[in-house]
């Protein structure tokens, strides 16, 4: 398992590449859409800025839920990291809507009889440049975040390929005004509604379950089905119940109580009780938090 010391520093990692590469496209890409005179380009461009804001949203917010728990923090920081994650889908939600705001105003001043220009060469080749160096960039961060175990990072890893795709609409777009012509430069606008069908969709990917983790939402069922049967392996335990489960960042919360029999000294109970902890967090990870409540059962109890 990744110590919290490499994980913070691997995240820091992966980000700041990502922030390097996103700082180096929006200025291509802006440098593109003025001399292409690209609409289409510029709001790509807008769309990597709000990338490499999301990078710094990143960083600083992990920083902060790596810190160990303390007096305020019982728990650890760790929904900094979970609210890092629901700022980033938030941004990808309202660009996802803007895409889809500007492109349907082109279409319709298009219906009304207004005509596109068409884009210059250097917009097509930026956005070709975009696809391939943020695809990439997706596919390396969002190993990186499984890997991890950090929502934040897999949140961010989908804001790249959000990029991609909206850069492949820009391509479509630009390509077929290039070459079919003035009349046809509304496949911009349209490849634009498109994409940002799949940008929005995106978002809620990333707001849904960072919102149940702020409210305490339990973990998945097949989880708490796990954490019931490895309690009940333990001798002793004859029956698990009333488990409650929560995420805090990238670690598990858990509480429940277990039978044992009523008859055995209090320091046989403790330590059966101290054996289903350590068992879950060998399972689930050092960082796991772990109540086991002892209730006895027999004639005496």
């Amino acid at each position: 398992m990744v110590k919290v010391s490499d994980r913070e520093r691997s995240i820091y990692r992966v980000t700041a590449l990502g922030s390097v590469v996103n700082f180096v496209l929006l200025l291509f890409k802006f440098a593109a859409g003025v001399l292409g005179n690209s609409a289409a380009m510029i709001a790509d461009a807008v769309h990597s800025l709000s990338d490499f804001l999301t990078d710094l949203v990143v960083m600083l917010f992990v920083r902060i839920s790596s810190k160990p728990e303390d007096g305020r923090r019982e728990y650890g920081y760790g929904k900094y990291e979970t609210l890092a994650t629901l700022i980033i889908g938030v941004v990808l939600l309202a660009v996802g809507l803007g895409i889809f705001y500007n492109g349907m105003s082109s279409i319709v001043a298009v219906c009304r009889g207004e005509r596109l220009q068409s884009p210059g060469v250097v917009a097509l080749v930026a956005a070709a440049v975009s696809i391939g160096s943020k695809e990439w960039l997706y596919r390396y961060t969002v190993r990186c975040g499984r890997r991890l175990d950090s929502q934040a990072v897999i949140a961010n890893a989908w804001h790249h390929r959000s990029d991609a795709l909206s850069s492949i609409g820009t391509l479509v777009g630009i390509g077929g005004a290039l070459l079919i012509g003035d009349k046809w430069a509304v496949l911009d606008p349209v490849a634009a509604v498109a994409v940002s069908v799949f940008v929005v969709k995106a978002a809620f990917k990333l707001i849904v379950p960072s919102v149940n983790e702020l409210v305490d939402t339990a973990l998945p069922a097949e989880v708490e089905d796990e954490i019931v049967r490895l309690a009940a392996s333990v001798p002793g335990v004859v029956e698990p119940h009333n488990l409650h489960t929560r995420r805090v960042g990238s670690t598990y919360v858990m509480e429940m109580h277990i039978l044992v029999d009523g008859d055995m000294p209090l320091r046989d109970a403790h330590a059966i009780a101290t054996r289903v902890e350590d068992l879950l967090i060998g399972k689930f990870g050092k960082g796991t938090h772990v109540t086991v409540h002892v209730e006895p059962y027999g004639e005496n109890a």
